[in-house]
């Protein structure tokens, strides 16, 4: 906005303590466009302090009499301006947004700015490899608290001092100065799904070109386009993370969650069972139960944690092991994450070049049929030319990159590493996640000492 200009500001400031007499402008819209300011300073405040206002391209002189009504249709004509601009910036910024291209002023942690292509984004090396790690730890149960700690315990600066060290500009000021992560940050990275390739934007929007108040979009709003720059977490993993997100988690205060943190159930009031010790092991209990105080609304449930991790875990190797036959033709070589993305592009940059052809034949017969000038002809040619001839040079490299992909890998190697993973030495959360839906814990028997435990698969 005008207000916020400084040496508009500067220049109010000095007119209040009626530091000068006249305000001088080549034209009414160098002072401001906007008409609330036109009413308050020019018409309001100026005479009050004695301020004399001439815009010479607009005869406008607060000093002639009759000259008002002018000032205000040329501060109407001068605001409808500024929204008809505001609205043709919005139109072209939405256009990039369908096409997937990327207009933020910077990417998110984990990419950076492609030096050919300012609206492409590429991995970061060095911050795409924390990006897997916090992954990678989420997988293994780690909450987004300890992931944090894990974080600075190992000195990596949070987003926001590794982009300053950089010496990239960044919208938000450092809050610190030691950088430190904290478990917004983790959560957002986790939930934030630009990571597997797919290009969102638009989440946030200015209510109006004359105010700063920003607003959340409705996810059915946003500009969600897949396949346009590469990813740094697959799908599968992304979701697993999800899934394991959507769970309520407790953990001991490592910030560790256990093996079956969120899926334990009572099987009397439905309610999670919460985790506890008495020093020497642990257990998990009806958490109404632990929560009640002396009028106890559910019962004790009580069952030891290894127990029931050891129970689980033999079930689920004895599914994976019994029902699962190990098949060469099963282990093909499968396509990764960036020959998807490349191939995706490649589709793209196609359609792109075959909309440029289109254009320049539809240019050419414009011209023939006088429609633009010779010299319009000329410079809207070469403008395309120049356009295809970059998205040429991007296809090139991309059937480059794609021949190089193409060598498979080797089989003997893919069987070994399935059979160790086979052999579920040690279950992984995400498989314990994306197999189990929950499991029920029954009130033991006082005079049989037994306890129904079942477990609902989700298959």
């Amino acid at each position: 906005m005008d207000s916020d200009r400084p040496d508009f500001s500067r220049m109010i400031k000095a007119a209040k303590q009626k530091k000068f007499q006249i305000v001088l402008c080549k034209s009414q819209s160098r002072f401001t466009r906007d008409m609330e300011l036109v009413e308050k300073y020019i018409h309001g405040l100026f005479p009050i302090w004695g301020i004399r206002f001439i815009a010479v391209a607009d005869n406008a002189d607060t000093e002639v009499k009759g000259n008002k009504k002018a000032r205000q249709i040329n501060g109407l004509v001068n605001e409808w301006y500024l929204e008809d601009l505001s609205e043709n910036v919005r139109m072209v910024f939405d256009l990039k947004r369908r096409e997937g291209k990327y207009i933020g002023g910077f990417p998110i942690y984990g990419y950076q700015k492609d030096p050919a292509d300012k609206n492409h984004i590429i991995p970061d090396p060095e911050a795409a490899e924390v990006v897997r790690q916090i992954f990678q730890w989420s997988l293994e149960g780690h909450g987004r608290q300890n992931i944090a700690y894990l974080l600075n315990q190992q000195g990596i600066p949070n987003p926001t001092r590794y982009k300053a060290e950089r010496g990239w500009t960044c919208n938000h000021p450092i809050k610190n100065d030691f950088g430190l992560w904290n478990k917004v940050t983790v959560g957002r990275i986790l939930t934030n799904e630009m990571y597997t390739g797919v290009m969102i934007q638009g989440r946030r929007r200015k209510v109006s070109y004359k105010s700063k108040v920003v607003i959340d979009t409705p996810k059915s709003e946003w500009y969600r386009v897949e396949g346009t720059h590469e990813a740094i977490i697959d799908r599968e993993t992304f979701q697993a993370v999800q899934r394991g997100l959507k769970l309520r988690t407790r953990t001991d205060g490592t910030g560790e969650a256990h093996l079956l943190s969120g899926l334990v159930k009572c099987a009397d009031c439905g309610s999670t069972m919460s985790k506890c010790s008495n020093g020497k092991r642990s257990y998990l209990r009806c958490k109404l139960y632990a929560d009640s105080g002396k009028q106890r609304l559910c019962t004790r449930h009580s069952v030891r944690l290894d127990q029931l991790i050891d129970l689980v875990s033999d079930r689920i190797r004895y599914y994976v092991q019994t029902y699962y036959e190990l098949n060469p033709n099963d282990l093909q070589p499968q396509e990764d994450t960036r020959q998807k993305a490349l191939k995706q592009e490649r589709k793209t940059l196609a359609a792109q070049l075959e909309k440029r052809s289109q254009a320049l034949k539809t240019l050419y017969l414009d011209k023939v049929a006088g429609i633009i000038s010779e010299g319009q002809f000329v410079e809207l040619n070469r403008s395309f030319l120049d356009e295809k001839s970059r998205l040429e040079q991007r296809l090139a490299k991309i059937e480059e990159e794609l021949e190089k992909r193409e060598q498979p890998q080797q089989q003997a190697d893919l069987m070994e590493k399935a059979r160790k993973l086979l052999k579920l030495e040690t279950v992984p959360r995400e498989l314990v996640v994306g197999l189990i839906e929950r499991i029920e814990i029954g009130e033991r028997n006082p005079n049989t000492g037994k306890q129904e435990v079942k477990i609902n698969w989700k298959f």
